[in-house]
């Protein structure tokens, strides 16, 4: 069930800001009322761009002074644009990799199942939501934690479940693996309008 305060941030933002506004029942319920029936006012570039500033906050589940810090190390990195040096940030976070190889249901759940020690990077348990993990990186469910109720039901949420092509996870050896930087390929998030936010 979508939360009144989620339900919110989904109508305002767009249903891409969490995983549960995706379905045809936000849709349906989105659609309801008088607000929406008449045509909403333009946005301004400045909060266009604060728009979209929110939309990866709340995506990723950050903080200001998180994303804020994100796009400074993007922007002082030399070599590929900053918008995609930004998102390589963004994605690299440990909470967001277990998301992504479907360990966990959202965001929310996978940054939970990180801080409680349940994964090893590199033969390490790592308790930090926003470590960044790099090529080469090996992801392991901790052994102490594989019999836990969260992981219950592990081979059936994967079994159609198809990962990013930068990632991978061996449902045998419960392994995951990163293959490669991670690579942008949705269109919901407009990362230039927010480093444009910033360089104001």
């Amino acid at each position: 069930m979508l939360t009144k305060p989620k339900f919110k941030i989904c109508r305002r933002l767009g249903p891409g800001v969490y995983d549960k506004c995706q379905t045809p029942k936000f849709r349906v319920a989105s659609g309801k009322g008088g607000s929406l029936s008449r045509r909403p006012k333009a946005p301004s570039e400045y909060g266009a761009q604060l728009i979209e500033k929110q939309k990866i906050r709340f995506s990723y589940g950050i903080t200001e002074r998180q994303l804020s810090n994100y796009v400074k190390k993007a922007s002082n990195t030399k070599g590929a644009g900053t918008a995609e040096k930004l998102y390589e940030g963004l994605e690299s976070r440990l909470d967001n990799v277990i998301y992504r190889m479907g360990l966990g249901v959202s965001r929310r759940a996978a940054r939970q199942m990180v801080s409680h020690g349940h994964f090893i990077v590199n033969d390490k348990k790592v308790t930090i939501p926003s470590y960044e993990v790099k090529s080469g990186d090996i992801i392991k469910i901790r052994e102490g934690s594989k019999a836990k109720k969260i992981f219950n039901n592990i081979a059936q949420n994967l079994k159609d479940y198809n990962p990013p092509v930068w990632l991978s996870f061996d449902l045998n050896s419960t392994e995951g693996k990163i293959l490669d930087k991670p690579k942008n390929t949705e269109g919901f998030l407009d990362l230039n309008a927010v480093l444009e936010f910033y360089s104001r």
